[in-house]
């Protein structure tokens, strides 16, 4: 049964220390490559979220034997009869369903992966046909083009080449040079476009280049070739994605003074650029003493245009920030919010209007439209089993005297702990339901 949160929050100031989990975008990367490795590398400061809960047994299970039967809550490998293909339910973990789809290509059994409801509404065509092409043995079970799929495994190599759209998602790409260096003939991956979201995909290759991976890069074109994982200890940084609901909670706040260990200046995450975004709301950065030092300074907000095609993740988080303070703003950049856990979208500009907000969508452009804005005593937010809903806009209850959330485990997908760390710096939350 789901359980709703009522938070609030009598004081305008936030002042403490929050340790964030590890990375979520990173650790993913890494386990897949921890698996692909051999035992030769080790992951170090894995996050808890669930997400990643999920695909690190997935993995353990997968490495460590060839009949699984292994469970934890709905994800879980089904066990091997001899009429069946093991079942693999990622639940709701479409980080986890990219990359295990390239991952369970390689391996010498046969598995059926699914999902949850909405995961078996979010595309997986463009990867599957690009790990067809590479020989591949992929069939959907359900629905063309969308999960469950049936992967064969022993994959027969076809080409080194592949070409894939560059402003679809970024996970795709991932997931294809996670596998690379495992190919027989390596990849040449081919951008066709505008690459969306390229500090993830930087991220992999850093992430790769640390287990000795190498690759180049030249133009559109990404290559790696057939080599073998090195000795390497992957250590997780603290997740800037979790970090910037901290961001958003200093804008809305009168005064803020955060420290939030761990984080670095010079990140892999793309994520890290909330620092210089959140700058134009007042927002000071100071890294020292091994963390991040979070500051508000009262000044006004001048930036109109918010182009987000490489943080989408940070999208709801800011617009949210916009809209509570009135500031009309334009942003672009929003291609994948239609296809992530919710249409982000849809989501934004029904729970906006609670407080009189529009966001108008022309094409590809987005408008805040605060005119008729209103701050109402309290309001319910509908979250769409959407985690990034939920903490995006858990800052309003600094304007809004009652905020009521819905579903308050739905954090547990990136940030678990995110509700008890609001109760450090003096919100209140009374789970309802």
């Amino acid at each position: 049964m789901k359980q709703n949160i009522i938070l609030t929050k009598k004081s305008k100031s936030v002042k403490g220390t929050i340790h964030l989990t590890g990375s979520k975008s990173e650790c993913n990367r890494a386990l897949i490559i921890e698996a692909l490795s051999d035992g030769k590398v080790k992951v170090e400061n894995i996050s808890d979220a669930a997400d990643t809960v999920t695909l690190a047994g997935i993995l353990r299970s997968a490495v460590g034997s060839k009949r699984w039967a292994v469970g934890s809550g709905d994800n879980y490998y089904s066990p091997l009869t001899a009429h069946h293909s093991p079942i693999v339910n990622i639940g709701p973990a479409g980080t986890a369903m990219r990359f295990l789809t390239a991952y369970f290509a390689l391996q010498d059994e046969e598995v059926v992966l699914t999902g949850s409801e909405r995961m078996k509404q979010r595309p997986i065509g463009v990867l599957v046909d690009a790990l067809r092409e590479l020989g591949a043995h992929i069939e959907y079970t359900e629905k063309e083009g969308f999960p469950p799929i049936k992967l064969k495994g022993s994959l027969e190599q076809l080409t080194s080449k592949i070409s894939i759209k560059g402003n679809i998602s970024s996970q795709y790409i991932t997931a294809l040079l996670l596998i690379a260096a495992r190919l027989p003939f390596g990849l040449e991956l081919h951008i066709e476009g505008e690459l969306t979201s390229r500090p993830y995909v930087e991220m992999t290759l850093s992430i790769l280049q640390a287990a000795k991976i190498h690759h180049t890069w030249v133009d559109n074109v990404i290559t790696i070739s057939n080599q073998e994982f090195a000795s390497a200890s992957l250590h997780i940084e603290p997740d800037w994605s979790a970090a910037s609901y901290w961001y958003a909670i200093a804008a809305l706040a009168d005064d803020a003074e955060l420290f939030l260990p761990g984080l670095t200046q010079y990140s892999l995450q793309g994520d890290s650029v909330i620092t210089e975004i959140m700058a134009n709301f007042g927002i000071t950065s100071q890294f020292k003493d091994g963390g991040v030092y979070l500051q508000k300074e009262v000044k006004p907000v001048l930036r109109k245009i918010f182009d987000l095609k490489e943080c989408p993740d940070l999208a709801q988080t800011i617009i949210v920030v916009c809209a509570a303070l009135g500031h009309d703003a334009t942003f672009t950049g929003l291609e994948t919010l239609k296809i992530k856990e919710t249409d982000r979208i849809k989501a934004l500009q029904n729970e906006l209007a609670k407080i009189g907000v529009k966001l108008i969508e022309k094409g590809q452009v987005y408008k805040l439209d605060s005119s008729e804005k209103l701050i109402p005593e309290k309001i319910f937010i509908n979250t769409y089993d959407d985690h990034r809903m939920a903490m995006a806009f858990a800052p309003l209850a600094l304007i809004i005297p009652e905020v009521e959330i819905e579903d308050a485990d739905v954090v547990e997908k990136s940030y678990p702990a995110f509700w008890k760390d609001l109760e450090k710096v003096g919100f209140k939350g009374a789970v309802k339901g």
